[in-house]
């Protein structure tokens, strides 16, 4: 699908500092998780600062009704964890609670919808999240700084509002047939009835009140306290089953993280039930079937990862029972000190604006994260009560050689997550590509869909000689249709430094080192 759009060409700078750095989907969330770098935090300091602010800045994408992953590297330790935060069902539910609707078009993650779109949107469609519980126990485990600390950028941004951007404006536009349904939705987002305006001041009413308590009471209040209590009122008000017993048993995992080889270096993620498996299936068939790669890509090595990214998809889709491509609301950043520890995070609403709603008391965007999950029984995702999410996009990724984290890279998309940061990470190893040129450099898609997506600035050999195997979809990386994924990474640069780049094609992203 080629657009008008496509004959514009974007780059976005590629940000340096010697000591750090943060690279993330809005500038002013990278400039938050430096200025704990600035302070004397550590890269998961800093990224936790980032992905807090972030919930205030493109609330549309994360936040703290959200969850995610993140893969650390412990510079000092010389390994690498992985922390899933990712959502819970209430134990209460039941697949009867989700009746499919057979008339209704297939959900975000490509299973059947249900009577009135009960897993899609509102309450009944959010997951406990557990977006606060993962910052508390990185910071706790790994960072240096507490969860009040860290969170003291986010509560100025939500405090203070800032003014909204032409981005801001089209991503609400883009949903206003579901904020419109929520009174307190449409209050923040669609004043007067129309989308927030750029200039206009960004600011949702109780999202700084609920961060200043989640400072004072840390993730237990969360979970067990008073702040807790207040969300599962307002929850439960809305039709939503979870309640406070589901937020005490919530836990975070901590594991040893999925280990791919390729060309030397090891790429960790989180593993089977983020899109680690799938990457590390992406990497294994391109490095057989291009064992020695030439100085730069070219129409045959593109074939190469076309058919990479065909056969990782078909053999995932063989394993979930996944439908269709989606796109999804999704937030991921990257971190790094001085120090040479690493930080690869993504979390997520789902879809923009989660669940649709706004909690009135709290100013809380939730998670639509039920839609992770199959109505129909017997599948691995199908509903059950108490059971977490366990097949997602997300794969936050850090690449070490030789004992040293070389880059952190992770990106927001949906269905075009993996291939995007796949294709930026065999890039750098394939061919000695920076992260900049990288990630500059057009891309493929594909996920075993019928069709592979192509970017024109290819060339016409590259694209006759793919339209040769696959029908071909020929699309530019434009602000929207958003159809290759929304990357964020850092990485050492060979002066010693770090650098850091987020998605030429996001007007709002960037990075930033410690005081800049």
């Amino acid at each position: 699908m080629t657009t008008t759009a496509d004959q514009w060409s974007n780059r976005k700078p590629f940000v340096t500092h010697p000591a750090g750095m943060v690279a993330a989907q809005h500038i002013a969330a990278a400039r938050a998780g430096a200025e704990l770098l600035a302070q004397g935090g550590n890269a998961v300091d800093a990224a936790v600062a980032a992905a807090l602010a972030l919930g205030a800045v493109e609330p549309w994408m994360c936040g703290i009704g959200g969850s995610g992953f993140m893969v650390i590297w412990l510079a000092r330790e010389r390994r690498a964890v992985a922390l899933d935060f990712q959502g819970v069902l209430a134990a209460g539910v039941t697949p009867e609670d989700y009746p499919v609707d057979p008339a209704l078009p297939v959900t975000s993650m490509g299973f059947p919808a249900v009577r009135d779109f009960a897993n899609t949107q509102g309450a009944t469609a959010v997951t406990v999240p557990g977006a606060v519980a993962g910052f508390d126990h990185a910071l706790v485990r790994y960072g240096s700084r507490s969860l009040a600390e860290v969170l003291q950028p986010a509560i100025r941004l939500a405090e203070d509002g800032l003014p909204a951007s032409w981005f801001c404006t089209l991503m609400i536009a883009s949903e206003m047939a579901i904020l419109r349904r929520d009174p307190a939705a449409a209050a923040v987002f669609l004043p007067d009835g129309v989308p927030l305006q750029p200039g206009a001041r960004l600011r949702i009413p109780g999202l700084a009140g609920t961060l200043r308590r989640l400072a004072e009471s840390g993730a237990e209040g969360f979970y067990r306290g008073d702040l807790g209590h207040d969300i599962v009122a307002e929850l439960q008000a809305r039709g939503s089953r979870i309640g406070m017993d589901d937020l005490a048993r919530y836990a975070v995992l901590d594991h040893a993280p999925m280990a791919a080889q390729h060309r030397g270096t090891t790429l960790f993620t989180p593993g089977e039930q983020s899109g680690g498996l799938r990457q590390r299936d992406f990497l294994g068939h391109a490095g057989s079937a291009m064992p020695t790669p030439g100085p730069l890509p070219d129409a045959g090595s593109w074939l190469v990862y076309a058919d990479a990214l065909e056969a990782a998809w078909r053999a995932h889709r063989q394993r979930n029972g996944t439908l269709s491509e989606v796109g999804s609301s999704t937030s991921s950043l990257s971190a790094a000190d001085a120090e040479g520890n690493m930080v690869a995070l993504t979390y997520t609403l789902l879809d923009h604006f989660g669940a649709g709603i706004v909690l009135p008391q709290t100013g809380l965007l939730l998670n639509n994260g039920v839609s992770y999950f199959d109505p129909r029984p017997g599948r691995r995702t199908s509903m059950e009560g108490a059971k977490r999410i366990n097949s997602s996009n997300m794969v936050p990724t850090v690449g070490v050689r030789d004992g040293v984290a070389e880059f952190a890279i992770g990106a927001s998309g949906g269905d075009l997550i993996m291939p995007c940061v796949a294709q930026i990470a065999a890039l750098m190893l394939d061919f000695g590509m920076t992260l900049e040129e990288a990630i500059h450099m057009p891309r493929l898609d594909a996920s075993h869909r019928g069709s592979l997506r192509a970017d024109p600035r290819l060339g016409r050999g590259v694209l006759d000689r793919l339209a040769g195997k696959y029908p071909l979809e020929i699309s530019g990386n434009v602000v929207m249709p958003k159809l290759y994924a929304c990357p964020s990474g850092v990485s050492r640069t060979p002066g010693g430094g770090f650098g850091g780049i987020n998605d030429p094609a996001l007007p709002d992203g960037g990075a930033a080192g410690p005081g800049q």
